[in-house]
């Protein structure tokens, strides 16, 4: 009997040795099966400009014949291995003229076939691909071992009225009779991905009543994750669903697949893309609420957060991590994520660097974190190293140094000391900035906002409380109470508090997540019940802090819109269109 295996991969951008292991040792299994692995397989994703540089495409090249030569050297067998990679074409001086996003079929005994490429190429948030791909013409379905399979790569099953093509309605009006629908994918993790990849699959399925097999790679690529989870639907039915963050493989016998009745009957596919971007807010409340993480949210964050700590340490030669903790609740949270991704060859060192204006509850608070997750604690006054700046300031510039400057400058001493730990320990520093401080540029400037890597970056304040709480259900109270209900402060003067600066949080996370979503402007804010005050606040800080942002670190995403590598907003612009 026939059967299909959906091949979960886990591989590095341009990891040519490793990727060809993979195919060598599949291409060696003697039972008959269909073999689909994700998209861009054969040379990871996303490429972005890499894909220009003749050095990766002459290396790519020479892969793609290392792979012919070793398929047709084996015994001719009935296996079909559907591939998702790269395909060039060159003029005759060599000039890259049209690179394709597509599927190869390789069978034992004879050499890779493009048979089908990308039609729908996406161009919003992370996603450039017209910028590299030429987009295929057709859809395809291909015969093997009597069924008939429809192909589809990733986008294709996400109809929007900016794409002049519609793959999935060409395969319904090519044939009535499909055994099995593959769509190979490099889709990014989300909060709520996953939901939306199998409802549309479902949608699908029933429409052309056929199974639907779903592929996606794992990885973390930068920012960017990808989480696996992939899945076989069978109309209504999740026929079998891989693990997430991690590589894994499916094996299912496709004539136990095929059902005689779809739930199809007056269905219309309404997902698209654009689908993924609701604002995950509230409005039918007399005042606009964030929508709260449900608890598989969260542990999915955690899944993708400790997953992504890892990866990004190991791709960057890192086994070592760097973090200011100062007793408040973002750099705890950040503390305890690194924690709970160590793996045994890995290790963190938490430093707390107290000014005048620390209080003893944060001495005390970071010494109890510390002690419960079992992570070295150092202490590094810049009591000492502030007064002789604002002393010197004061003197050679013949004006106080106080105010402003002098609360920044205790952000920056501890930035520059970190790194400067960093660099005498070997270790990665953390960043340790929430997703509404980054927003409203509520942080200095190469001070707290320092770090490599940031790793609570996409998650709102009130987030960061909900995620607290439920780390501390599942992992036994690992964080000391005291942190989560203390009232947030930078402590850099007297008595300062987040409150003294900001809306409280729940309105601010709340506003900024209307306005981050693109879809709400100033009077649709007061419409929904927020104080005209708080909105001008907020889109005044938002408005003046694009510089802070652009020089940030990368922030893992976890959600369909965040800062970094998808938002792309100009620094210099006039801003009073947003109080319009």
């Amino acid at each position: 009997m026939s059967k299909i295996i959906i091949h979960q991969c886990h591989e590095k951008i341009a990891d040519f040795e490793s990727i060809f292991n993979v195919l060598e040792s599949n291409l060696q299994n003697k039972d008959k099966a269909l073999h689909i692995y994700p998209e861009l397989f054969l040379s990871g994703y996303p490429l972005q400009d890499l894909c220009l540089q003749k050095s990766f495409f002459e290396t790519y090249q020479n892969f793609l014949k290392k792979i012919n030569e070793y398929s047709s050297s084996l015994k001719p067998s009935e296996s079909l291995h559907l591939i998702g990679g790269l395909h060039y074409e060159f003029s005759e001086s060599g000039i890259t003229q049209k690179i394709q996003n597509s599927i190869y079929a390789l069978s034992p005994g004879s050499p890779l076939k493009k048979i089908y490429s990308k039609r729908l190429l996406p161009n919003y948030d992370i996603f450039d691909e017209r910028k590299y791909f030429t987009p295929g013409e057709t859809s395809k379905s291909i015969q093997w071992d009597g069924l008939n399979i429809g192909l589809l790569i990733c986008e294709d099953m996400w109809q929007s009225v900016h794409y002049k093509a519609n793959p999935v309605a060409d395969l319904i009006e090519s044939s009535d009779n499909y055994d099995l629908i593959v769509n190979i994918s490099a889709s990014p993790f989300g909060i709520t991905k996953n939901e939306s990849r199998i409802a549309q699959a479902q949608d699908i399925s029933n429409m052309l009543k056929a199974p639907f097999a779903y592929v996606n790679m794992v990885a973390e690529q930068d920012e960017v994750l990808f989480d696996g989870g992939s899945f076989l639907v069978n109309g209504n039915e999740i026929t079998a669903q891989a693990k997430f963050f991690q590589a894994d493989q499916l094996e299912l016998q496709i004539q136990d697949l095929k059902k005689t009745t779809y739930d199809n009957e007056g269905l219309e596919i309404t997902h698209s893309w654009e689908s993924l971007f609701q604002p995950r807010v509230n409005i039918s409340k007399e005042s606009a609420e964030l929508i709260s993480l449900t608890n598989d949210q969260k542990d999915h964050i955690l899944k993708a957060t400790t997953f992504a700590i890892r990866e990004y340490a190991k791709q960057n030669g890192f086994n070592k991590f760097q973090l200011a903790l100062s007793g408040g609740l973002d750099s705890s949270l950040a503390l305890t994520l690194i924690k709970l991704a160590l793996k045994d060859d890995m290790s963190v060192e938490a430093i707390y660097m107290p000014s005048q204006y620390s209080s003893t509850q944060s001495l005390e608070l970071s010494e109890q974190l510390c002690k419960s997750l079992n992570v070295p604690f150092k202490v590094l006054p810049i009591k000492s190293i502030h007064t002789m700046v604002r002393e010197t300031f004061t003197d050679y510039f013949e004006e106080p140094f106080e105010g402003l400057p002098d609360e920044n400058i205790q952000a920056r001493l501890r930035g520059a000391l970190i790194f400067a730990r960093s660099n005498q320990s070997g270790s990665l520093v953390i960043n340790t900035s929430n997703k509404s401080e980054i927003a409203v540029g509520y942080s200095t400037l190469y001070g707290d906002s320092v770090g490599a890597f940031s790793i609570i970056g996409d998650l709102y304040k009130t987030e960061a409380f909900d995620l607290c709480d439920y780390i501390n259900e599942v992992h036994d109270n690992i964080i000391p109470e005291g942190i989560i209900k203390r009232k947030p402060t930078a402590e850099l003067r007297e008595n300062q508090f987040d409150t003294d600066s900001l809306p409280p949080y729940p309105i601010l996370d709340a506003i900024l997540e209307c306005l981050l979503s693109y879809r709400y402007d100033r009077s649709d804010l007061i419409e929904m019940g927020f104080e005209a005050r708080d909105i001008d606040l907020v889109l005044k800080l938002y408005a003046r802090s694009e510089f802070k942002r652009m020089q940030f670190c990368p922030i893992i995403k976890l959600k369909t819109k965040s800062f970094g590598f998808g938002y792309r907003i100009p620094i210099n612009k006039h801003t009073g269109f947003y109080f319009d």
